[in-house]
């Protein structure tokens, strides 16, 4: 069995502060306009773009952190204890999800949140699984996700049965929206950015050398800011 040692990976530190800090500054205006503290016109293409930029990064960090985690277990023969943890935390997190579904159901009436960013990466770590296997094709795979949900933007459907995949009734309307198609494309768009077991093999060959001997077993990396999986 590999050992690697307890590492932490500067650059996904950095890019989760950025993802973190944009996320506090976007909800702070949304939240001052919203409960009418202050007037700030969230739909300024300014405002939206922050909006896109912070969902697309913490999205992609998903992917990214997966493909860490997934490696990492490989390298110490737990594959199997990967898919347990994987699930197990799907679970929590789409049980969180379905909390704030009626929380805000009960607080905010129309507009609550259906099928947020949360309920997205809860199911998205499930349906992710497969993909990891397929590496630099999850480019493309990825791709095809952002471009039908682009097309699907354009559907109305008659019902909200379909509302996580991307097909909305019209004059849908949620504060928190995040659908299969095209979101989960961001998160295989992630997986494919990184090489995750040469990125783990460096990273603990460095760490071994700045602390000889400092080797023990890790559990896998944390998933976009999320306590890792255990």
């Amino acid at each position: 069995m590999v050992e690697t040692p307890t590492v932490r990976f500067l650059e996904v530190d950095l890019l989760r502060g950025v993802a973190i800090l944009l996320m506090v500054l976007y909800h702070l205006v949304f939240d001052l306009n919203y409960f009418a503290v202050y007037d700030i016109d969230v739909s300024f293409c300014f405002w939206l773009a922050v909006a896109r930029v912070t969902a697309s990064l913490f999205l992609l960090l998903v992917g990214l952190s997966l493909t860490l985690s997934h490696s990492r277990a490989q390298l110490l023969g737990q594959e199997d204890r990967f898919r347990l943890r994987l699930l197990k935390r799907s679970v929590w997190i789409l049980g969180l999800a379905l909390g704030i579904t009626l929380v805000t159901y009960l607080v905010i009436g129309r507009g609550f949140i259906v099928f947020g960013v949360l309920h997205l990466i809860g199911l998205s770590l499930l349906l992710a699984y497969p993909f990891l296997r397929l590496h630099k094709a999850n480019i493309i795979f990825g791709l095809l996700f952002i471009l039908f949900g682009l097309y699907l933007q354009n559907i109305s459907v008659g019902f909200p049965w379909l509302l996580w995949l991307g097909l909305a009734p019209p004059g849908f309307y949620s504060v928190d929206y995040f659908p299969v198609f095209p979101w989960f494309g961001v998160i295989l768009v992630g997986m494919d950015q990184i090489d995750g077991q040469r990125v783990i093999a460096q990273e603990c060959e460095r760490t071994h050398k700045r602390r000889p001997g400092k080797i023990r077993h890790r559990n896998p990396a944390p998933v976009a800011g999320i306590e890792p999986i255990s």
